[in-house]
């Protein structure tokens, strides 16, 4: 199908796919009792929107998401109470450095860069989970690294969970239909650009390795 209706098409399909993982997405989250649930869905929405930006379009959903979901559950689980931990101390020092005068209150604008810093890390932290085989350590590191190398993806997904939060709160009926799986869709298209970037320079040094 071409031309308008075509692309009408796609969009439908599109929004069926998006609303679907983001079923998913809930389910699995009050299946894991919430807390426990959220990290290894969270995965497993991004293990299904990478496979789709690869090109694997005809992918069984379900399968793909529960076998993501069994696989990550402890991984996952790690990664989400690190990314917790590090939330709590860096609210806490705030809040603490907010309610003190003097020379320690010098460091309340480091801290607040440090937690821009840390926000913009965990941009990358779940696209990255899923797209490298690595621990739970360098998934922090890679992730910290592809946001310092990386601005314009960086950019791409600021812009783009302000957009989505900005249509969700204008139209709270979404939330529950495309909130989550739209978000992870920005996020992980912006991840791809930049792992493709990187991809095609690691190939071009390697090409370019045996002429010298």
């Amino acid at each position: 199908m071409n031309g308008f209706v075509g692309g009408i098409y796609k969009l439908c399909e599109w929004i069926m796919r998006l609303a679907y993982i983001n079923l998913l997405w809930i389910m699995f989250t009050i299946m894991g009792l919430g807390l426990f649930g959220f990290f290894p869905a969270t995965i497993s929405m991004f293990t299904v929107v990478r496979k789709w930006l690869m090109g694997f379009d005809d992918i069984p959903v379900f399968k793909t998401f529960w076998n993501a979901y069994k696989k990550e559950f402890l991984k996952s689980n790690l990664l989400g109470l690190i990314i917790m931990i590090t939330a709590y101390i860096l609210y806490i020092d705030i809040q603490f450095l907010r309610s003190t005068d003097g020379f320690i209150n010098v460091l309340f604008y480091p801290t607040i860069l440090l937690c821009i810093g840390f926000i913009l890390t965990l941009c990358f932290v779940f696209p990255t989970f899923v797209h490298f085989d690595v621990s739970v350590f360098k998934v922090f590191k890679n992730s910290f690294l592809l946001m310092l190398m990386n601005p314009l993806s960086t950019l791409m997904m600021i812009i783009g969970s302000i957009a989505v939060y900005m249509v969700m709160t204008t139209i709270p009926g979404l939330i529950p239909l495309i909130g989550g799986s739209v978000l992870a869709f920005i996020i992980m298209w912006s991840a791809f650009l930049a792992f493709t970037r990187i991809e095609r320079q690691r190939q071009a040094s390697i090409n370019k390795s045996p002429s010298q």
